[in-house]
């Protein structure tokens, strides 16, 4: 029993020690040196990370702003809220080429000034990626805000703008912080937005990373690039940990939020007018665009994707890069799954050094994508782990995104068993394998299919680390999706936003399957 133990702890630890931590250990080795000193010297490149804070500061705090009044809404119990928090999440999980893709449709309308490339458009792109991260978590601590601590502000004679600044505001400061942060991240982070949005003029630190490998080539460079991304990344994790526990600090004196009354209707209508346009509209012109063509309203987009065509060696036909990404999906939702199940399992045991072994699974999530694609592109080039030519370190990479996912749905499931049921499961002669098959398993499967559901979103939908993997003749929809537009062509723009449109569809189904597999197992623990 005690080498099974072992063997669970030693097995996902492996796999992020190789896949992970090795990569990251030739960036940083890599980046130590002369030409990285004169990289990091370099004027372009201070400006790059000017403009990268820049834009990730103003990102969250418009975002924030935002998503204040969605976050008092979803407070709120009404008929509806939990479509509405489930349709408010589908943004979120969008693949960045995908949101991208979005703005661009814009370009077709009155918009073209901001919507096809630009700062606003980028602003706006992160806005709209991140609402629902806002209200969602802000919301949930809002709805825990006693309603006896507003009506005593107003008894004292408190008006309402007092109530907000001296009551709301300081009661929902912990979770404001926490998922500014959060936001602060992505933002940072962000590669797919900024690539296609921002054209040739706006690059960020993952922008120029990228550029600096696939287009000039120049590895020490983009090593450096990487080992500043990773010490600003670092940083924000351990900011975002400090707020964490600040906030795990905080105990709520709510009763589970209120039910709206009927003269609030008008108010929570108003409270989401932002988010029904910052949401709707670009998703509407996206769709709109991609059934649309020079004769009118049609399928001929989305009949192209069937067409092969000649002309360049890197034309792959879309709906093969539609199999691809359903493929590499399988695949890294499949190794997501049984290591962070293994993982799981022994993080729910509540054991010394679990904190340390669950942040360093964890510490994937927080990295950027295009740091971890360039990391396992010049660890794996030289035997005996020559990898460059095989298609097997894209889903491995998309696991590894994967696994925080499926620890953090199965890990609350575990821990809820009761223990007189593995005891008595004991008491009856069981063995440790039996009591997992039979007691264990039962309880968490779906947990399980909630988690797999979110690997498997994630993976549909992976642009940076892609980018650098995917061999020419193998591309993924979010690849395919980036070369359409970058090439001249209302056909190439309509086959674009037409692949973006069957992505969105396949990731909010896996969303979906997710949700449901959790409410039915959430109705049938009540």
């Amino acid at each position: 029993m005690r080498y099974l133990r072992l063997t669970a702890v030693l097995i996902p630890l492996a796999f992020v020690g190789l896949f992970f931590f090795w990569p990251v250990a030739n960036i940083i080795w890599l980046g130590v040196g002369a030409q990285a000193l004169d990289t990091l010297s370099s004027p372009r490149t201070w400006a790059i990370v000017r403009f990268t804070f820049w834009q990730a500061a103003v990102s969250t705090l418009l975002t924030v702003l935002v998503a204040i009044p969605g976050a008092w809404a979803l407070s709120r119990r009404f008929r509806g809220a939990a479509a509405l928090r489930a349709l408010l999440t589908v943004p979120f999980v969008l693949p960045t080429v995908v949101v991208a893709s979005a703005f661009v449709s814009l370009s077709g309308s009155r918009l073209t000034t901001w919507a096809s490339g630009g700062i606003v458009a980028i602003l706006a792109a992160h806005v709209f990626f991140n609402y629902a991260l806002v209200a969602r978590v802000v919301g949930a601590v809002w709805a825990e805000m006693h309603p006896d601590l507003s009506a005593a502000a107003r008894t004292l004679g408190a008006r309402k703008v007092a109530v907000l600044t001296r009551v709301t505001l300081p009661f929902l400061r912990p979770a404001l912080a926490a998922a500014a942060a959060i936001v602060f991240l992505f933002t940072f982070t962000s590669f797919g937005v900024v690539l296609i949005l921002g054209g040739t003029r706006w690059s960020t630190v993952e922008v120029e990373i990228y550029r600096r490998t696939a287009q000039l080539f120049d590895l020490p460079a983009a090593s450096a690039l990487a080992l500043l991304q990773l010490a600003a990344v670092g940083a924000c994790l351990l900011a975002l940990g400090r707020l964490g526990r600040n906030s795990a600090a905080f105990e709520p004196a709510g009763r589970g939020g209120t039910r709206a009354a009927r003269h609030s209707r008008r108010a929570l209508a108003a409270a989401l007018a932002p988010a029904a346009v910052l949401i709707g509209v670009p998703l509407a012109a996206l769709v709109t665009a991609a059934f649309s063509n020079s004769g009118g309203p049609g399928l001929a987009y989305f009949r192209a994707l069937g067409e092969s065509r000649a002309g360049t060696t890197r034309f792959v036909a879309p709906l093969d890069a539609i199999a691809n990404s359903l493929t590499f999906a399988a695949f890294a939702t499949l190794v997501a799954v049984g290591f962070g199940a293994l993982a799981a399992a022994v993080i729910a045991g509540r054991r010394r050094g679990r904190s340390a072994y669950d942040a360093a699974l964890m510490l994937p999530l927080g990295t950027s994508a295009v740091t971890l694609g360039f990391g396992l592109l010049i660890t794996f080039d030289t035997p005996p782990l020559d990898l460059r030519s095989s298609v097997i370190l894209i889903p491995l990479a998309h696991a590894l995104v994967g696994i925080p996912f499926v620890v953090r749905t199965i890990v609350p499931a575990l821990r809820a068993i009761p223990p007189s049921l593995r005891d008595a499961a004991r008491l009856l002669g069981q063995s440790p394998r039996h009591v997992t098959r039979r007691v264990d398993l039962p309880l968490v499967w779906r947990s399980a299919l909630v988690g797999a559901g979110f690997a498997a979103a994630v993976s549909l939908g992976e642009f940076g680390a892609t980018a650098f993997l995917a061999r020419p003749d193998r591309p993924t929809v979010p690849v395919a999706i980036f070369r359409f537009l970058g090439q001249p062509g209302p056909l190439n723009r309509g086959q674009a936003l037409a692949l973006s449109v069957i992505l969105m569809g396949l990731v909010a189904l896996v969303v979906l399957l997710g949700e449901v597999a959790g409410r039915r197992r959430q109705t049938r623990r009540v």
